[in-house]
C-alpha cells in the first residue's frame, strides 16, 4: 500500500445548531483502500460524508487530498472551481437515491456520456462507445442507451449512476447507502458489481452503510461513529468479529440473526 495517504481527515467537526453532528473526526484513506463508516441513524454518517466530499463547509478542521499531480489540496481552503474540478475528475459520488445522481431529462448513454465530456471527451463516437462499454459493465443491456433512466428500475438506475461517476476512473469514491432500499436480491448483485469495480479500478471509497454485512464485504477498515463521535476504528474483520466497544459491540449484535 502507499505510504502516502489518498485523504487525510484531521479534527473534523460540523455542528447543527447545538447539536454536534460530527466532533473530532480524524482518519486516513490511502489508494485502493474501501473505508466503511457505520453507525445508527443520526450518528453523523451523512454529515461526515458531505463535510469530506466538498458539499458541506465543516466548522472546524481540515480536508487534505492528494491529487494526480502528487500535490496535497486543502479541499475547504481551495476555491470553489477547484473543488468543482476535483468533483468531476478526481471523485465521484454515489447517492442513496440514484435518482439524486441523474439527469432523468437526457438518456441513458448521455449521463455517462455528460461526465467524459466534462473532463475534455468531445468526439461523440469514442463517448458513446465508451459509455456502451461501460453499461456492459455494469450489466446494464446496452441496447438501452438511448432509453431515458426513468424507464429502469430502481436497481438499474443505481448501477446506471455508478458508471456515470466511474467512467471518469476517478481515484476516490463516496458512497451514501449505496443498496438502502433494493430488494435483497438486487443488493447482493450489486454489492458484487462494486466489490469488483473496486478491485479491478484501484478505487478508493468512502462508504456510509447502515447495513454491516456491506461493511464486511466491501470495506478493509471500517469506522463506527456514535452520537457524531468516532467511537471504534480498524480493520472490518476486527471490528465487526471482535468489537471493542460497547456501542459497536451492540449494533454487531442486534445485526445478528436471531
Amino acid at each position: 500500500m502507499d505510504e502516502s495517504p489518498l485523504l487525510e481527515v484531521q479534527e473534523l467537526g460540523y455542528s447543527y445548531g447545538t447539536r454536534a453532528a460530527c466532533a473530532g473526526i480524524t482518519f486516513d484513506l490511502y489508494p485502493g483502500e474501501v473505508l466503511a463508516v457505520v453507525g445508527e441513524s443520526g450518528s453523523g454518517k451523512t454529515t461526515l460524508l458531505r463535510c469530506i466530499s466538498g458539499q458541506l463547509r465543516p466548522d472546524e478542521g481540515r480536508v487534505l487530498f492528494q491529487t494526480r499531480a502528487g500535490e496535497i489540496a486543502d479541499v475547504w481552503a481551495v476555491s470553489e472551481a477547484s473543488r468543482r474540478l476535483l468533483t468531476r475528475t478526481d471523485w465521484g459520488f454515489v447517492h442513496q437515491n440514484p435518482r439524486d445522481g441523474l439527469r432523468t431529462d437526457v438518456s441513458a448513454g448521455a449521463n455517462i456520456g455528460e461526465r467524459l465530456m466534462a473532463i475534455g471527451a468531445r468526439r461523440y463516437g469514442n463517448i458513446r462507445q465508451e459509455a456502451t462499454a461501460w453499461m456492459y459493465k455494469v450489466e446494464l443491456d446496452a441496447a438501452r442507451i438511448d432509453d431515458s433512466p426513468q424507464a429502469f428500475s430502481g436497481g438499474m438506475q443505481q448501477r446506471l449512476q455508478i458508471s456515470r461517476n466511474l467512467v471518469s476512473q476517478p481515484r476516490l469514491a463516496f458512497m451514501d447507502e449505496p443498496t438502502a432500499g433494493l430488494d435483497v436480491s438486487v443488493q447482493a448483485r450489486l454489492l458484487d458489481l462494486l466489490r469488483g469495480l473496486t478491485s479491478d479500478l484501484g478505487l478508493s471509497a468512502v462508504i456510509v452503510t447502515h447495513d454491516l454485512a456491506v461493511a464486511r464485504l466491501l470495506a478493509h477498515r471500517t469506522l463506527v461513529m456514535q452520537a457524531g463521535r468516532m467511537v471504534e476504528a480498524g480493520l472490518t474483520d476486527q471490528v465487526l468479529d471482535d468489537p471493542q466497544h460497547a456501542y459497536t459491540q451492540l449494533l454487531v449484535s442486534s445485526a445478528l440473526p436471531a
